[in-house]
């Protein structure tokens, strides 16, 4: 399946009140047609465009400022993605009805494009750009998030704003043997590899996605794949930007730069910043002291305090950075070593331990170094789980992680708040790594939520989220397929010299020209990400990285086995046991109740939490509770609400009311039948007044069902034994006159008999 792409552009522009409107085709084959427009919508914007494929149109605008702040030396960039309802015909929930604040789905699409983007920047421009990409048209085949940095890239292409572009993004998946571009929604989740790759021409600049633990050989053949087809659509975005007339990008001049300073530093401090670097310091802060010391030593040999000016001192902290960055890249390429002195493929000191914290479900503390996740798993019902109510997706989601990263985890103070953008990628990264492996809803019925908090952290925080929420799942007992680990690799390269880094140290990720997080079990690969930093990456390198990263996988695996072998063989006396049985579809309304009062004083009588979801033809009923009377309790009253009545049956039924010719019983929930007075003993029975009374129990057994009416009759009789010598009463003549009976009241049913028999005496 794997398709030509090609790409196609339209010659003439087409102009309508005084708009000068753009267009341009790619081809991906089939059928699929790309187009992007642009001239004709939010002309204003220094940049915009609308790229289209099937019914899911894309529009992206960019906008910068002319001027920037006092000493910026940083990227101010902001991709900001939103969905329109309208565009899928849909109401937003809530109470306001409208689009709010960003959903995570959201967010991870603009981070998806924001390290596309990011990167190609000139690295001197520092004025602050937005980029804003809407969904305003969208179908159920086509993903935005395929088309998101295209789109942001054709906007960034007819700006006039400095760029490093052109850039695009595609999806590329392994579906049955081959690789498809921009796949079809329905087919995405059957695809054992589903990857969003950005690229330019040359180099390709991010990877994000997961993988049914496919080998190390299927990942390479897919960024092939992906380059491939992101080559022509960068074409088509080159000739867009000589057809918009913006070759030509604006000047600017951010940085006020005094290059005898920065060559003094560099050549005063290199050799200092070099020769400490290969001292191999392990401990983080002991690191930072050092570096800092041969910089502040610097200022306070050539500078008073009068001297030092702001200006000054942010060229110094420039220059510095710039120098201590060369020389510890220079210093790793040529030693062979690293920072904190370990081999290039060498893993951290690693220690686990699982039920670290008596009171949850599942507990785990991973420790890689310098960085440490605690990890908790909690089993929940249905009703836990989370609903995804986006414009494009909706649906529910029975597994859960979140990524909690505090300031004092790198000893920093910093505010509190809801998790950012960096966390919910980092939590979803870790997601998708777990996901493939946990047990079919059949075999765990639970809804599962992971949290990782991060108690320290010099590096792959994520990838020991992996390992330590992986942990927390085998101590819950859940009953995962292969435990899975993830490692960040790193790179630093130099001419034609280059080193892969297993398990790279944060210091390592800022100095490196990639960070590729690998996760996986022992037999394939089930998620990964990547940023590149570098051009002319090859992939020759990548294989290398992929191999190294394999290795340490499984260096990791065995720290992992070591600590829990495998799942517990049953989940913590405290977790809520979840039973299931299905019932009839016509009988999900009568254990709910009117209003839900039947379910709701079940669940309160036997203290259960039960939830009913009907699925095809049945009804399925989950019933969960730590208390395991609480759970056979409701289970019986579920089945005796949804069991149908035969004759013949023998129950304990409850006396509900009594009348002059019977008794009406309660012999299951919701179901009563009438015990005619001749039905409770072989003996002549007048009254039943001093015999039963509401509200006592006794055995009966159904004799007789009403083909008409379904009336139920019962029967306490038929349970005793014949008295020896019983003759059956016949039934007494009907009088024409007065149309009583003179006889027995065995066959007499729904008359006032009593009255009659009264009159009688």
């Amino acid at each position: 399946m794997r398709r030509d792409v090609r790409c196609m552009t339209t010659d003439k522009e087409v102009r309508k009140d005084n708009m000068n409107i753009i267009n341009k085709t790619i081809d991906l084959g089939d059928g699929r047609i790309i187009t992007i427009e642009t001239g004709k919508l939010a002309k204003q914007a220094d940049g915009s465009a609308v790229v289209r494929m099937n019914d899911t149109m894309l529009l992206a605008t960019v906008c910068a400022k002319t001027e920037v702040g006092e000493h910026v030396d940083f990227m101010p960039l902001t991709v900001d993605y939103q969905e329109k309802y309208a565009a899928m015909g849909r109401f937003p929930g809530g109470f306001f009805k409208r689009e709010g604040r960003p959903s995570e789905h959201e967010i991870l699409i603009a981070r998806l494009v924001d390290r596309a983007l990011r990167p190609l920047f000139p690295d001197n421009f520092h004025a602050e750009v937005q980029v804003m990409i809407y969904l305003i048209s969208g179908d159920k085949n086509t993903m935005p998030d395929q088309l998101a940095a295209l789109a942001a890239a054709s906007a960034l292409a007819v700006s006039d704003i400095p760029f490093g572009g052109p850039v695009s993004e595609v999806r590329v998946s392994y579906l049955d043997g081959q690789y498809v571009i921009n796949t079809p929604m329905p087919d995405i989740e059957r695809a054992d590899l589903d990857l969003i790759v950005a690229a330019t021409e040359e180099n390709i600049m991010m990877v994000e996605g997961e993988m049914k633990e496919v080998s190390e050989q299927v990942m390479l053949g897919a960024l092939k794949a992906a380059h491939e087809a992101i080559k022509l659509q960068c074409r088509a975005l080159a000739e867009l930007t000589v057809e918009a007339g913006k070759s030509q990008k604006r000047e600017y001049c951010h940085e006020v730069n005094d290059e005898q300073l920065r060559q003094r530093i560099h050549d005063e401090l290199y050799q200092q910043c070099y020769d400490f670097a290969k001292q191999g310091i392990a401990n983080k802060h002991m690191r930072e002291e050092g570096f800092s010391a041969i910089k502040q030593a610097f200022i306070e040999a050539n500078y008073t305090e009068e001297t030092l000016t702001d200006d000054v001192q942010f060229m110094i902290d420039r220059y510095y950075h710039d120098t201590e960055k060369e020389a510890m890249r220079d210093m790793v390429l040529n030693e062979r070593t690293r920072l904190d002195g370990r081999q290039l493929d060498e893993i951290r000191p690693i220690w686990c331990e699982v039920d670290y914290l008596p009171s949850a479900h599942g507990s785990a503390i991973f420790t890689r170094g310098e960085t440490q996740s605690l990890s908790t798993c909690t089993l929940g019902t249905k009703l836990d789980e989370q609903i995804i109510d986006g414009a494009v997706i909706e649906g529910t989601r029975r597994f859960l992680l979140h990524y909690n990263f505090p300031g004092f985890a790198t000893g920093e103070v910093k505010r509190s708040g809801s998790a950012g953008r960096r966390e919910i990628g980092h939590g979803h990264l870790a997601w998708r790594a777990l996901k493939e492996v946990l047990p079919t809803e059949e075999e765990c019925p639970y809804t599962i939520r992971v949290v990782s908090d991060i108690l320290e952290s010099n590096g792959s925080s994520s990838m020991a989220t992996v390992c330590a929420g992986c942990l927390a799942l085998m101590d819950a007992g859940v009953k995962i397929r292969k435990p899975v680990a993830g490692i960040a690799m790193g790179l630093i390269s130099k001419g034609d010299k280059w080193a892969v880094l297993s398990d790279i140290l944060g210091d390592e990720d800022h100095l490196g020209d990639m960070d590729f997080k690998v996760t996986g079990t022992r037999d394939g690969i089930t998620a990964c990400q990547m940023d590149i930093k570098v051009d002319g990456l090859s992939y020759d390198v990548l294989a290398k990285a992929l191999e190294q990263a394999r290795q340490g996988r499984l260096h990791i695996l065995d720290k992992i086995e070591a600590t829990i072998a495998a799942p517990r063989e049953d989940y913590k006396s405290f977790v809520p046991r979840i039973v299931q049985i299905t019932i009839p579809k016509d009988f999900i309304g009568a254990v709910i109740g009117k209003g839900g009062e039947v379910i709701q004083k079940l669940q309160k009588e036997t203290g259960t939490v039960i939830n009913i979801e009907e699925v095809g033809e049945v009804g399925v009923v989950d019933i969960a509770s730590a208390d395991k009377a609480g759970i056979e309790a409701a289970l019986q009253r579920i089945k005796d609400i949804t069991t149908v009545p035969e004759v013949g049956e023998v129950y304990n039924a409850r006396v509900v009311s009594i009348v002059e010719f019977g008794a009406f019983l309660e012999f299951l929930p919701g179901k009563e039948g009438l015990m005619h007075i001749s039905e409770y003993d072989w003996k002549r029975t007048d009254s039943l007044e001093n015999l039963l009374h509401v509200g006592d129990e006794l055995q009966v057994k159904i004799i007789a069902i009403d083909e008409k009416t379904g009336k139920l009759k019962l029967s306490r009789k038929a349970l005793l034994p014949k008295p020896e010598g019983y003759v059956e009463e016949k039934p007494a003549r009907r009088d024409s006159g007065s149309g009583r009976h003179e006889g027995g009241r065995g066959e007499r049913s729904g008359r006032r008999e009593g009255s009659a028999d009264r009159r009688r005496r």
